[in-house]
């Protein structure tokens, strides 16, 4: 496999002060939970709240729908719940990259059962390549068109999330 530089870390860094101001200035003096869709968005998720000049809770659910491949396979698989109850508090989901929609939509549905006040959507990458479920991503990083890419807590087979940049992922012919 080749990799093709798409963002670099500088771009990442810059892009996720941007998203803080703006997630900030949105939800100052809320009850604002920020909840990591675990792996893939924990790198991005911390640099992410400690760009945030608000308060804000922080919890983690983990969720797949890719085992191991470079396609979702339709299924949500959902292992590990939050501990925070957010009755009454808005929800800003956090995910690595909104790709077929799948797990967002799935995770989104989850939660509103809970009662929030409300529920955003904040992705490093919101790629449109492969969206099967509509899903407003309401703080996008980097749009992308297509493409399987890796770095910055992004994998392929649990490789490549160690990488500071995100890279296009190219299979050799």
């Amino acid at each position: 496999m080749n990799l093709q530089l798409m963002y670099s870390s500088e771009l990442i860094q810059a892009r996720t002060r941007e998203l803080g101001a703006r997630i900030s200035k949105d939800f100052h003096d809320l009850p604002l939970v920020a909840v990591c869709v675990l792996k893939g968005a924990a790198i991005f998720f911390a640099d992410l709240v400690r760009s945030l000049s608000i308060e804000t809770e922080m919890d983690f659910v983990r969720m797949s729908s890719y085992a191991g491949s470079t396609s979702s396979s339709g299924k949500v698989t959902f292992s590990k719940d939050m501990e925070i109850p957010i009755k009454d508090k808005h929800v800003l989901i956090v995910e690595d990259i909104v790709d077929t929609g799948l797990s967002v939509s799935y995770l989104r549905h989850v939660l509103e059962a809970r009662n929030p006040l409300s529920i955003s959507i904040c992705a490093l990458i919101d790629k449109l390549e492969r969206r099967q479920v509509q899903v407003k991503v309401h703080y996008p990083g980097f749009v992308l068109q297509e493409g399987f890419i890796v770095g910055y807590g992004l994998d392929y087979a649990e490789k490549y999330r160690q990488l500071p940049g995100i890279f296009k992922l190219i299979s050799e012919k």
